[in-house]
Order: structure tokens, then C-alpha cells, then sequence
């Protein structure tokens, strides 16, 4: 039986997916935008290009780190109780 925080970290850890590829796209804007501008605009267009480009890997492992959380979960007899 799956309960609403294992639905909710499950819906969590899918929207994460699509943040990481909405966020390769917007790398690629910024990318292309950045061969766009003027030369005393382009180094701080391609830094910002870059820094954007670091977070796709961070949201799609804290989406699968939701996701893994979520069908731990919902599998009944292997929650162990710590203390």
C-alpha cells in the first residue's frame, strides 16, 4: 500500500527530472544568447552559461534520491526501526 509520502516523494523526484532537463535547456539559451551579446558582455553571459550548466546533475540526484526514498517506503517489512 502506497501512502502519501511515498506518492509525494515519488511526484517530488519527477518534477526534479524535469528541472534537471529544463535546466540543460536553459544552459543552452544562455550559451547561445552569450555568442549573441557584445564582447564586454560575453564573459560574464558564458559564466552565467556555465554555473547553470552545474545544476542538472544536483536536481536529478536529489530526484532519484526522492524517488529511491519513496519505493523504500512503500515496500512493506523492510522499514527497520532505528534507536
Amino acid at each position: 500500500m502506497i501512502g502519501p509520502v511515498e506518492q509525494h516523494l515519488g511526484l517530488v523526484g519527477r518534477i526534479l527530472y524535469g528541472t534537471s532537463l529544463g535546466s540543460i535547456g536553459l544552459c543552452i539559451g544562455l550559451w547561445i544568447r552569450a555568442k549573441t551579446v557584445g564582447e564586454d558582455e560575453r564573459a560574464n553571459a558564458e559564466r552565467r552559461a556555465l554555473f547553470v550548466g552545474l545544476w542538472p546533475p544536483m536536481f536529478w540526484l536529489i530526484g532519484d534520491t526522492a524517488r529511491r526514498e519513496g519505493e523504500r517506503r512503500s515496500r512493506p517489512g523492510l522499514l527497520r526501526r532505528r534507536g
